[in-house]
């Protein structure tokens, strides 16, 4: 199947508040989920919002990569979008391991031409995946 790319929607549970608070932390995390997935890191740009929370974005030279915290929740929200054959499931078992989350769930979305993605590559419930501890 030739796609243009794979992108997946991910949450994170139980994460302790103070570590998905700290800006250095998550952006050194997306670094790695970058190179977990072989990616090249163009840019990045991460703020921290106050009373708390951070939201990042990496671009990649072969998509992007973007996360969102809320730590009085324990809840991190990320993306990763690659294309060019980039597999992102490995980007997505790094961030469940470095934020600690005690639950994960994720949904892939195959992304391309029509003539290009074979039937079924659209997300259906099946394709969501369910990760805890």
């Amino acid at each position: 199947m030739k796609t243009l790319g794979r992108h997946i929607v991910a949450e994170f549970f139980g994460c302790e508040g103070a570590a998905i608070d700290d800006l250095a932390r998550v952006e050194a995390w997306m670094l790695e989920a970058a190179a977990a997935i072989g990616a090249t890191v163009v840019s990045s740009a991460f703020h921290r919002y106050a009373p708390q929370g951070v939201s990042g974005t990496l671009l990649i030279a072969e998509s992007h990569l973007s996360i969102h915290t809320w730590p009085e929740y324990g809840y991190v929200a990320a993306d990763i979008f690659t294309c060019g054959g980039l597999d992102p499931r490995p980007g997505f078992e790094w961030l469940g391991r470095a934020v600690g989350a005690t639950a994960s769930r994720m949904q892939e979305l195959v992304r391309g031409l029509p003539e290009h993605v074979a039937e079924g590559a659209l997300l259906l419930p099946s394709d969501v995946v369910i990760f805890g501890s």
